[in-house]
């Protein structure tokens, strides 16, 4: 399919874990910023759209060159409310005012440090690969095979995936999604949203642990920061 390489972003104003976290200021520029920003800075994507429930972050939003065309449904703004439906509503109202889409990157508010690099390493196994769908990963730090366990109906403990391997290292390897980005093809978000995310061909983007922090929590909004001030940006003056 011919069409448009497009950035979407969605973020709500309702937040339990870190209240307002989207539009909070982290290194010097409100949350949301920094995924609009490295949107932006990728060749590739041609334009940059929020959807979003709530006024000052569609204000934030504006004032950094993103497009805001609307304030989602209130039934796509509550805590069930599953991102994928979002993703679809956005896309076919741009649809519907004459944009012709390929390709939809959709970029997690809260994942602020990816790169522009990361972006495009993700763009370039989408197109490298007959993927519908391109995920960032990255390296868990618990092993299913090894490490996690799940309860059983008596109450004991057994591993999540057992499996015969005597060597951690002969076991599969294993990624966790870090939720930074996900790059769709087009028309597999309807499919998935009526069959489920797993239903389409889904490759992988690997990202570093230190560039896969998603904030959810004031524990998880501390650790990025000392990542992105003593880690990613040493000279950092924030």
């Amino acid at each position: 399919m011919t069409g448009l390489t497009i950035a979407t972003i969605c973020a709500r104003g309702g937040s339990k874990g870190l209240p307002r976290k989207n539009v909070r200021p982290f290194a010097g520029k409100p949350l949301i910023v920094h995924s609009i920003e490295q949107a932006q800075a990728c060749a590739q994507i041609t334009g940059v759209y929020v959807s979003t429930d709530d006024d000052e972050i569609a204000a934030v939003a504006g004032a950094a060159g993103a497009i805001v065309p609307y304030r989602r449904p209130t039934e796509l703004a509550s805590d069930e409310a599953s991102k994928l439906p979002v993703i679809e509503h956005l896309v076919q109202h741009l649809e519907a005012s004459g944009l012709a889409i390929a390709t939809v990157v959709d970029l997690q508010p809260t994942s602020p440090l990816r790169t522009a690099e990361d972006i495009a390493g993700a763009l370039a196994v989408f197109a490298e690969t007959t993927a519908e769908l391109v995920v960032s990963v990255t390296e868990p730090s618990h092993n299913p095979y090894y490490t996690l366990v799940e309860a059983q109906p008596d109450g004991t403990l057994a591993l999540s995936k057992p499996a015969a391997f005597a060597r951690r290292q002969d076991a599969p390897t294993v990624w966790g999604l870090n939720g930074a980005i996900y790059v769709w093809q087009r028309a597999a978000i309807a499919r998935a949203v009526r069959d489920g995310f797993w239903s389409v061909a889904v490759r992988a983007y690997a990202m570093p642990r230190a560039r896969s922090v998603d904030i959810d929590d004031r524990f998880d909004f501390e650790l990025a920061n000392w990542l992105y001030r003593y880690t990613l940006n040493p000279d950092s003056e924030d």
